[in-house]
Order: C-alpha cells, then sequence, then structure tokens
C-alpha cells in the first residue's frame, strides 16, 4: 500500500524549481516569475525591497508572498535561514501602505527572544523605509513608562515579546480591535518557552477578522490544534523538510574525553577556524560561557558573550560587537540558538552537545543561511554519545566511525578525534594557567557543579541508541585526516603504534623460558586459551555488527505521516514544492523492495514510522510531564498529613469543607521576568504615567477638532449618561472607519459559518422533534 506524506515532498522525486515542462521531448520553458517585480508590489515596498539587496525570492518567499497579498491565513515551515523574515514583511508593507497616526497599531509581531524582536524591527526599518510606516518595539526588562509613551504614539507595528506585551495590555486595557495583521515568529519556540497562556490570551483580545501568519522552523504536532482554534481556514506551506539541515552546511564530530573540551575547543580556534571568520560557539550553561570567555582573553581570541541573565543593554552591545565584526568569536547559550540572522557567519562550534534533535538544528542553522556556506564543528565525550546516535536517526544521516588505522575512503561528516600532540600542546597551556590564576580554579569548580545539575534537567537520549551506542566503539575512532598536522606517513607509523598489542605480557617479553615467571603465566594463558579466542570473536561480531549498523542507517525509509489526518483537518490546502519524476532504473529499484510478505493495510508496528522525527520536534513529552506529576493516596507520616489537610479548606455557603486546587497558576499569566500574575492584574503605573506626563490635557486639545456630534457627546463625569454617551461616540467611530475589502471578505465569511452550524443545530433539532412526534 502506498502511502503519501502529507505536505512533505516525496522521496522518490526530485524537487524542480526551475518550472520547467517537458513535452514531446523537448524542454518547453514557462514564463518564469521575474522576482519580486512580477508581484505587484507597490513602488515604495519594491524600492525597498530593491534596496536591501534582495534581487530573486526564496522558494518559500515565491510560495508565501502572493497568498499572503491575497489576505489569507498561512502557516509556513521552511528550513531556517530560508528568508522567512521577508515573507511576512513584505505583505504587511502592502497591506498597511501608508502611515496612519490616529488608527493605532495595526500589525504585530510576536517574538520570543529580546534578540530576535531587535532583529525583526531593523528588518522593518531598513525594508519599510520608502513607506513612511512606523514601527516601535516592546521587551521586557526595558522602562514601562517609554512603553506606555511608545503606545501612545500610535506606531502601526508593533514588535513585542508576548510577557511584557501582555502586561502592557492588562495595564493599559488595550482592546487591539485595530489589528489587522499578525504574525507569530519562531511560533514552536513560543510554545515551548512557556508563552502559550500569553498567545492565547493576546489572540482573545484580536479582532475576528484579522489576518494570521505563523511562521517556524519546524512544525510539532502540538501547533497544528492551536492553528486549527486560532486561524481562519489556514493554507500550510511545507518546504525543505526532507532536508532538515542546509546542503551548504558542512558537519565535523569530534570525540575526546570531557577533561579535554577546551584544549579541542582552542585547537579549533587556533588551528582549523580560518584567522578572518565569525565564529558562534554554544554551551550549556552561563557558567561555562563565563569560563571560556575568560580562557579566550588569556589565549588573546577576541570574543564576547550572551546568555539571558545578562543584562539587556549589554547583550544587545555584546551582539552589536559580534554583527559589526569588531569580534571573532561569540560565546552564546541557548538562547541565540533561534531566528538570529548574523550576516557572513562562517562557523559553529558546540561545546556542549545538545540534547535534543531540534536544538541541533537550530543551533547550526545559524550558518549557512541564504545560500552562504559554512561549519559546525561538535565536539562530544562519551555522555553525549546516545545524543549524536540520536541525531543522525533524527537526519537520516549515515553513522559513520573513522577506523583507527586511517585507511580507506572515509566519507564526510564521519565520527573522528583531533591529533593528540595538537590537544597536548593545548593541555599543557591550560594547566599553566590553572595554576597561576586562581579565577580560572575557582570558575572550574563552579562550572563542573553547573554541569552536574545541567545533566540532571537534561532529557534522557532514546533507550535503542543507549544500548546500540555500547555495541559501537565511538571511543576507538581514529583521527580526521583534515586535522592531521604531521605528515600522512609519520600519522600511519603514530596509529600502528598505538593500535600495537604485544602477544605476551611483560612477565613474558624478555624472561628467560626457564624462569618462574614466563612459566606461570604460560600456564595461566593456557587455562583461559578458550575465553581470550571467545573475547576475540565477539569483538569480530561487534565490528561486524557496526558495519551492518553504518549500511542500514545509510538506506532511507519512506516514513508515512501519523499526523495525516490532523493535518488534513486543520488545513484545506497544502503547498509543496514542484517535483519530477526520477528515471525508471529508480523506479525499478524501488519497486522490488517493496515486495513485503505483510499486509501493510492491516499491519500495526509496535512503534509510529515518524517516531524519530516526532521526537525530535516534541515541545512537551509525556514522559517529562508524567515526572513531574505524584499522586499519595494515603500519608505515611506526620508532615504529608499536615500538607494533606492545608489542602482543604471551610466553605461558608456549602456548609462544607472543599478541596483548594494545587494548581497555583490557573488563571495567571507570566510576565517577562518570569513571575506569575493574575491575568486581570493592573497596577496604579498607567494612571501615575498619565498624570505626570499630562496626556489627558493633550488629548483634550486634539478632541478640539473632532466631530461637532462626537463632541455633544463628551461628559466628564463618570455616570449613566457619560457611559452611555461614550458607547454611542464608539459606535459613531466605528460607523465612520472604512472597511478593507479582504475585511469585509473575512467578515462574511465568518458569517456565512455562523449560520452553517446554527444551521446543522437547527437541523438536528428539528429531527429530535420529528423523532418525538
Amino acid at each position: 500500500m502506498d502511502t503519501e506524506l502529507v505536505g512533505f515532498a516525496n522521496p522518490n522525486e526530485v524537487e524542480d524549481d526551475d518550472d520547467e515542462e517537458i513535452s514531446n521531448g523537448k524542454k518547453k520553458f514557462a514564463k518564469k516569475s521575474g522576482g519580486f517585480q512580477a508581484m505587484g508590489l507597490n513602488f515604495e515596498v519594491l524600492k525597498g525591497v530593491l534596496k536591501r539587496g534582495y534581487k530573486i525570492p526564496t522558494p518559500i518567499q515565491r510560495k508565501t508572498i502572493p497568498l499572503a497579498l491575497e489576505g489569507r491565513d498561512i502557516v509556513a515551515m521552511a528550513r531556517t535561514g530560508s528568508g522567512k523574515t521577508a515573507c511576512f514583511l513584505i505583505p504587511l508593507f502592502e497591506k498597511l501602505k501608508v502611515r496612519q497616526a490616529k488608527t493605532g497599531a495595526r500589525a504585530l509581531i510576536l517574538s520570543p527572544t529580546r534578540e530576535l524582536a531587535l532583529q525583526t524591527l531593523k528588518f522593518i526599518k531598513e525594508l519599510g523605509r520608502f513607506t513612511g510606516l512606523k514601527a516601535a518595539v516592546i521587551l521586557g526588562g526595558d522602562s514601562m513608562d517609554n512603553q506606555f509613551s511608545t503606545i501612545h504614539g500610535n506606531p502601526d507595528i508593533i514588535v513585542a515579546t508576548p510577557g511584557r506585551f501582555l502586561h502592557i495590555c492588562v495595564e493599559m486595557d488595550l482592546k487591539l480591535s485595530s489589528i489587522e495583521y499578525i504574525v507569530y515568529d519562531e511560533a514552536d519556540r513560543l510554545f515551548e518557552m512557556g508563552f502559550g497562556e500569553q498567545i492565547h490570551e493576546i489572540s482573545n483580545r484580536l479582532p475576528e477578522s484579522r489576518q494570521t501568519l505563523l511562521f517556524s522552523a519546524t512544525l510539532p504536532k502540538v501547533l497544528v490544534e492551536f492553528a486549527k482554534a486560532g486561524l481562519s481556514d489556514p493554507v500550510l506551506i511545507r518546504l525543505d523538510v526532507e532536508s532538515k539541515l542546509p546542503e551548504e552546511l558542512k558537519l565535523s564530530f569530534i570525540t575526546c574525553r570531557p577533561e579535554e573540551k577546551l584544549a579541542v575547543l582552542l585547537c579549533l580556534l587556533k588551528n582549523i577556524v580560518k584567522p578572518k571568520s565569525q565564529t558562534l560557539v554554544f554551551a550549556a550553561t552561563m557558567h561555562h560561557v563565563e569560563y571560556i570567555h575568560m580562557i579566550l582573553d588569556k589565549a588573546n581570541i577576541s570574543n564576547t558573550f550572551i546568555y539571558s541573565n545578562l543584562d539587556p543593554s549589554a547583550r544587545k552591545i555584546n551582539a552589536a560587537k559580534f554583527q559589526a565584526g569588531r569580534v571573532k568569536v561569540l560565546v552564546v547559550t541557548d538562547v541565540a540558538a533561534r531566528g538570529i540572522d548574523i550576516p557572513h557567519l562562517d562557523n559553529v562550534i558546540n561545546y556542549n552537545f545538545p540534547a535534543k534533535c531540534k536544538l541541533f538544528v537550530h543551533r547550526v542553522g545559524r550558518c549557512a543561511r541564504a545560500g552562504r556556506s559554512g561549519t559546525a564543528y561538535n565536539i562530544v565525550s562519551p555522555d553525549e554519545y546516545a545524543y549524536l546516535l540520536d541525531l543522525h536517526l533524527f537526519l537520516g544521516r549515515p553513522f559513520h566511525i573513522v577506523p583507527s588505522s586511517g585507511s580507506g575512503n572515509i566519507p564526510e561528516g564521519a565520527i573522528g578525534k583531533m591529533p593528540q600532540s595538537m590537544i597536548e600542546e593545548e593541555l599543557s597551556e591550560l594547566m599553566c594557567w590553572h595554576d597561576n590564576t586562581t579565577d580560572l580554579i575557582n570558575m572550574q569548580k563552579v562550572c563542573d557543579n553547573a554541569y552536574q545539575q545541567y545533566i540532571r534537567s537534561r532529557p534522557g537520549a532514546s533507550t535503542e541508541s543507549v544500548k546500540r551506542v555500547k555495541e559501537l566503539r565511538i571511543s576507538q575512532a581514529g583521527v580526521i585526516a583534515e586535522y592531521c598536522d604531521v605528515t600522512p606517513a609519520a600519522a600511519d607509523l603514530l596509529s600502528r603504534m598505538k593500535n600495537y598489542r604485544p602477544q605476551g605480557t611483560i612477565f613474558e617479553i624478555g624472561a628467560k623460558p626457564s624462569s618462574v615467571d614466563y612459566t606461570v603465566m604460560k600456564a595461566k594463558r593456557a587455562i583461559h586459551k578458550e575465553s581470550i579466542a571467545n573475547y576475540h570473536r565477539k569483538m569480530e561480531e561487534l565490528d561486524d555488527k557496526a558495519a551492518d549498523i553504518a549500511k542500514v542507517s545509510s538506506k532511507k525509509s519512506i516514513l508515512p505521516s501519523s499526523s495525516a489526518d490532523e493535518i488534513s483537518a486543520a488545513f484545506s490546502e497544502i503547498v509543496a514544492p514542484k517535483k519530477r519524476k526520477v528515471d525508471d532504473l529508480y523506479k525499478n529499484i524501488k519497486k522490488k523492495k517493496r515486495t513485503v510478505t505483510r499486509d501493510e493495510e492491516f499491519y500495526i508496528p509496535y512503534a509510529a514510522p515518524d517516531k524519530h522525527t516526532e521526537d525530535g520536534l516534541a515541545v512537551n513529552s509525556f514522559a517529562a510531564n508524567a515526572d513531574r506529576v505524584q499522586l499519595d493516596l494515603s500519608a505515611d507520616n506526620e508532615e504529608s498529613r499536615r500538607l494533606q489537610t492545608q489542602l482543604k479548606k471551610w466553605d461558608r455557603k456549602k456548609k462544607k469543607m472543599i478541596t483548594v486546587s494545587n494548581d497555583s497558576k490557573v488563571g495567571k499569566i507570566r510576565t517577562e521576568s518570569g513571575a506569575w500574575i493574575p491575568a486581570t492584574y493592573k497596577t496604579n503605573r498607567y494612571a501615575q504615567w498619565k498624570e505626570k506626563s499630562k496626556v489627558d490635557a493633550m488629548e483634550d486639545e486634539d478632541d478640539e477638532d473632532e466631530h461637532p456630534r462626537l463632541q455633544k457627546l463628551r461628559t466628564t463625569a463618570n455616570t449613566h449618561w457619560a457611559r452611555h454617551n461614550q458607547k454611542t461616540k464608539d459606535k459613531a467611530k466605528s460607523k465612520a472607519e472604512l472597511k478593507r475589502p479582504e475585511q469585509i471578505l473575512k467578515a462574511r465569511k465568518l458569517l456565512e459559518k455562523k449560520q452553517r452550524k446554527q444551521g446543522r443545530k437547527k437541523g438536528k433539532g428539528q429531527k429530535k422533534g420529528s423523532k418525538r412526534g
């Protein structure tokens, strides 16, 4: 039975981006799209796009922008670095067109991190500089008074992080009724960071006639439910999904002992990486970032650093230093793993290997963007081998280990080592620095403690990978040829010396046959002769098994989608790349492979066919959630009994003890600082700011030019008539507003939807009535 993966390109077919048609053996060229000029953009928008340097739209831009210009709701998924930011900014400028000072914000862009929000603001200023549209940014950690002033300035576009923006909405009682265009940038990251409550709360405040665009580098099943609830008849665009990494990205995996990681990092930065190239180094915790920063300063390597607890202004300054090219190395935690576009970034180094496959994709996706080439170096210690195998399963790449002999045709991306002579040289220098600097010794202890805490919170690798890693002898991998700093002959000699195992022990070599030591060892060897033979046979079997695993992993399997029904229910239209058929020989090979004895229609496998992919893309897993849940049936000590009694309280109305909800986060939202506050929580800060800045007086002056009918309805006392007049005033304003054609069309579609639902309900009621009759 042939199953098709909905939304994905078929692996049996090759993507064809040339828009060619073949008929009667001759190439018949279809009309080319012509780039951005053929999209019907305004002159001001097109001028900004061309001035920015964009000439030919990327595949995701070719598919997304025309649909967005039609006013459709879109869920777009494409490989990282494929130009998703321009996909939602160009239709945004085309929709808003010109500045409207008194309307209020008409577009909202939600970003997971402040760096990504600032980068989006920079793009808006560059692409839309000829449109005259005003953009503002609302970020946590900045002054709320300044943000009140910004909102009162009626910007056309607001770029914000969800926590602070919702806090501002609550404080100012913002209705967001003027929002026409909402973008969720890096949507899976928004949900992964725990902004689900804020996103739903903000979505409830938006008008139903809005246009929604949801962009992400990955699309977990969690987001399908959100798209069904929050979007109106959305189109799903999935491009470049089969190749999770860009073709221009080169991978290198270097194994070493944990204590050698710093030495390997210094070897890479000093000897392998080009001196003028820019490098991003990812570490596990903020303490590792500070420690690596101190070491690189000692080594006279220009560098800077970013982590979440760093002051916002310092983060901005350090990021600007790196982007401007004043420093060559930026050491970061995963706060910079998503969405940051650093021009001409050449290399990424994973100092600590990521535990999640999706996180690896986003880390290395910082380089090799928009057609540029790049290299990702990965330093892997023995406790990270299982995650390395999980990654290869997720990517569908063959798992090759460099042989210790160094012979044979070694493919690119094989797992190997760095020459020990290079590592020893850096290790001796590191030991000297630590002996002479107390700060480094103290920081090393802090890092060791932080790593222990990191291991506790790190999700475990799959049990299959943990078992398989024991069979693969990764620690015995040979030296990667391109890192070898000695001549090939010397390298071969060193590898032979390393792998040489003498036949006898020290008691047998050089001893006389008549000596007691020699006689005892020969007798001992004779007793264990069979065990030694069994061990060598077992090692040979393991080598054969490892070779079989490498062969199996190199074969690409066709995975049917487990979420086809969900996707087809959520999206009425799916856009995939154009394809063309491969040659008949390849088809015949595939047909031979499909002849299996089991009946695919009734066969139920033990695991889901896309298990590895979904595990890599998962936002929340059942195992992680189950670990946090505990059920006590009865108390077994005094302390537990006391805690159980605290969970009940006396209800005066019901006249009995009732159980209090143990969930302290019900009806609350999380601010940018991480504190949970009630969704209706409101301080007096906004009122104080209005009084201090005399905003009411300025509004009175502005209202002198209002319509006479609205001026008559203006009253100051908080009475019934004042409230009545305010409602009448709002109605008059809403009637005066002109609706755009796409807004009218969307409102009609929503009305038709409601009428259909009501018709179904009436039909059911009539059937029930007829049954009763």
